[in-house]
């Protein structure tokens, strides 16, 4: 196919140059590459570096302070060191070019007693830019240490709780163990706080201590808090009250002789009646011996005087007046009632002269 093409090429020019009247052969022409211009070589090292970027951080305390001598390290995404560095003065660090990626941020020290370090963050890096931080420190938390003890004799105490805080919030709450004493971690806003430390519990057989104490505490120091206890008062046994009544026998109205004779065993007094003639009536006399009247004499105890006995002796003659007054009445009640004997019969004068 391609040699009829070359044939009808061929035919053609001849026809043209028939037309013309002249034949001219050209030779064919052949393509050759241009010569190169002469350029400047470039090598591999000159290649043009990616973009990079940093990282720059401040350093601060709760207070808003800058603090100085904060050691950091940066760490790329396989865990490799990409930098390390110190806060300076002006508590401020830069790790300069950065490849772009994400990166961790990890503080070793803070620098100063009084402060804690932050936890690990990630860090994003752009091409061109720079990433700024602003890490601040917490303080260290205070150590307390908290004793309870006997107020008298200073024995630590078991089982004393306590609650420590500031306004209306309650911090941290400590336990007294076995020895006497508890220990806790009490977190800082400041440089140095003061709270409130109240006992919610105390220790057995001890009263509560409801007086509120202060605790002043710092950043990272220890401080120590007593609570002291009183005993509780011993209530006394119902059984041990002090009675009024008298504790000795008192003597009774019944001693005391009513005739002139002794008072014990006397015997009844003749009252006579208001009629002449009658019969005498006897009154009778309480036996002061009674187990109803007269109390159990112990041997060898005192008679019991002074002003408790007064009331007894006026009942004793309270109840012998009226026993008196009773007998007579009964007496004369007696004589009325009774018949009044018939007169004996005068002897016949008749009789008598025979």
């Amino acid at each position: 196919m391609h040699v009829r093409i070359v044939r009808g090429a061929v035919r053609s020019a001849v026809l043209a140059a028939a037309v013309t009247g002249t034949l001219t052969w050209a030779p064919a022409a052949t393509a050759q590459s241009p010569e190169p211009e002469p350029s400047a070589t470039t090598t591999p090292s000159e290649t043009a570096a990616p973009a990079t970027g940093s990282v720059t951080l401040t350093k601060k305390d709760p207070a808003g302070d800058l603090l100085a001598g904060a050691s950091f390290l940066i760490l790329d995404t396989v865990g490799q060191e990409a930098g390390r560095g110190t806060t300076d003065a002006q508590g401020k660090l830069t790790f300069p070019g950065l490849a772009p990626g994400v990166y961790r941020l990890k503080e070793t020290a803070s620098g100063n007693p009084r402060y804690d370090v932050v936890a690990d963050q990630d860090v994003i890096v752009t091409p061109g830019a720079t990433a700024r931080l602003t890490i601040t420190d917490p303080f260290k938390p205070a150590q307390v240490l908290l004793k309870a003890n006997d107020d008298k004799s200073g024995k630590l105490l078991p089982g004393s709780t306590v609650n420590i805080g500031t306004g209306d919030t309650t911090l941290l709450t400590l336990t007294t163990g076995p020895k006497g004493t508890a220990t806790g971690r009490l977190p800082l806003s400041s440089r140095e706080t003061e709270f409130w430390v109240r006992q919610i519990k105390a220790p057995a057989g001890y009263d509560l201590y409801k007086p509120s104490k202060t605790l002043t505490a710092g950043p990272g120091a220890t401080a120590t808090v007593t609570v002291a206890n009183t005993k509780t008062a011993t209530k006394p046994d119902p059984t041990d009250k002090p009675t009024d009544k008298p504790t000795n026998t008192p003597s009774t109205p019944a001693d005391t002789p009513l005739d002139g004779t002794s008072g014990v065993g006397a015997k009844p007094t003749p009252v006579a009646s208001g009629t002449p003639g009658d019969s005498t009536t006897t009154v009778p006399v309480v036996d002061a011996t009674s187990d109803e009247t007269a109390p159990n004499d112990s041997a060898g105890s005192l008679a019991h005087t002074g002003a408790d006995a007064t009331p007894w002796i006026l009942g004793g003659a309270a109840l012998l007046l009226a026993g008196g007054i009773g007998a007579v009445t009964a007496a004369r009640r007696r004589t009325d009632t009774e018949p009044e004997p018939e007169p004996e019969p005068e002897p016949d004068e008749t009789t008598s002269a025979d």
